[in-house]
């Protein structure tokens, strides 16, 4: 039918490979409580994706940028001086730190957050507010699931 179980609620999966090989390790790496933040989070992304609303991919974002923050603080590296999620990145990757991430990693989740998140997550003001196409938000969602996933197995 399409639907898939998740961490307590049922909800539409269109692709079965990404289901098995994204989706269903990154809910069983949330079930520690945690990640409740971002468990909530990307239930939120996908609940918005299913009923159409347009900041699904926000959400989807919230959800990873708990989870570098989550990281960050857990490891010693948050400072307090950060002023959102590029700071936080940064922490990742600082050589200091020893890396827990690539720059080039560091470079692409940026990009995440200043193309999906941000327009989405500030006000449009006069101009007309931001929108992405389904396959666009399946992406995001996607994408940020596989971050999630990738960045909670390197601890």
């Amino acid at each position: 039918m399409g639907l898939h179980y998740h961490n307590g609620i049922i909800q539409f999966a269109k692709d079965e490979l990404t289901e098995s090989r994204t989706a269903e390790p990154c809910w069983s790496l949330l079930r520690d409580p945690k990640w409740a933040n971002v468990d909530r989070d990307l239930k939120e992304a996908l609940d918005h994706v299913d009923g159409g609303r347009a900041d699904a991919a926000f959400h989807a974002a919230k959800a990873l940028e708990s989870t570098i923050k989550i990281i960050s603080d857990e490891q010693g590296w948050t400072t307090g001086k950060e002023r959102g999620a590029v700071a936080f990145i940064d922490n990742l990757v600082s050589q200091k730190n020893g890396r827990f991430i690539e720059p080039w990693e560091g470079d692409m989740l940026k990009a995440f957050f200043v193309h999906v998140r941000n327009p989405n997550g500030h006000g449009p003001g006069s101009e007309p507010p931001p929108a992405l196409a389904d396959y666009q938000t399946g992406w995001a969602i996607e994408t940020a699931m596989s971050w999630i996933k990738s960045l909670i197995l390197r601890l």
